[in-house]
């Protein structure tokens, strides 16, 4: 991209103004420095953390992004404040479960990578979580096959798809409770699983805090463990380990 924009700015087809603009590693919006290089720098665009922010303070840096040709992903965004934002941005996409608003090229909306994320949930009250890490997952390039409620009370259920799990690239698994579907599907398969625990439980769940010390303390190899209903950390490093993969087996 340097070299090009060199090249149109020595042809004079493109003024140094607006080479400038190109070329700048970051846009100040005033209440926001947008990070145009973060994509070079991670493979992914910047997300947007929607909680905290008015819908006109997300149009900007949504809008910001979209200008730069960037897939746009915005987390923990509510029906009202999506409906707000869709006036504006009506290409938008909402995910009501997963509270996602996101948008994405017209030619990058089915994967290109080749293999999928499997994201697997323990119980009904897990899926806003778990529907954040596979929604995100899908936005960033992913296939994703999702298997829910099919937590430890009731293994028989997990174990119908494990042939189906083993064959994923990666695992992104997602309990409440006791916190201990990770475990048993880290021990089952052969490839990174993603653990992430949810606050689901009763008063000694501690809003979660049980489930993560599960998790953390797993005697399964493999496991890595994001924040307590963290579904977004949970998809976004799934589908880095899925594009790694990927590149690993082209070469490149």
């Amino acid at each position: 991209m340097l070299e090009e924009v060199l090249r149109q700015v020595q042809d004079g087809r493109l003024s140094v103004e607006d080479a400038a603009k190109q070329l700048a590693t970051f846009e100040n919006l005033g209440f926001a420095k947008v990070d145009h290089h973060r994509k070079k720098r991670q493979g992914f665009p910047e997300i947007v953390y929607g909680e905290g922010k008015s819908a006109e303070q997300i149009i900007g840096i949504a809008k910001a992004l979209q200008a730069q040709n960037h897939e746009v992903l915005i987390t923990r965004v509510s029906r009202e404040k999506a409906d707000q934002i869709r006036v504006v941005c009506s290409d938008y996409q909402y995910d009501a479960v997963a509270r996602l608003l996101f948008w994405k090229h017209a030619d990058n909306r089915e994967s290109k990578l080749n293999g999928y994320v499997a994201v697997v949930a323990a119980g009904t009250s897990d899926l806003g979580v778990a529907e954040e890490a596979a929604v995100t997952a899908e936005v960033l390039g992913s296939s994703v096959r999702r298997f829910y409620d099919v937590g430890v009370a009731g293994i028989h259920r997990l174990l119908h798809h494990a042939e189906e799990i083993q064959q994923a690239a990666v695992s992104v698994v997602v309990a409440g409770m006791e916190g201990a579907l990770p475990s048993v599907v880290g021990g089952l398969v052969a490839h990174p699983v993603i653990a992430v625990p949810t606050s689901v439980g009763y008063g000694a769940n501690f809003n979660g805090l049980s489930a993560l010390l599960t998790m953390l303390n797993s005697c399964a190899s493999g496991i890595s463990v994001v924040n307590i209903d963290n579904g977004f950390g949970g998809g976004y490093n799934a589908a880095l380990i899925h594009q790694l993969i990927n590149k690993g087996a082209a070469g490149l």
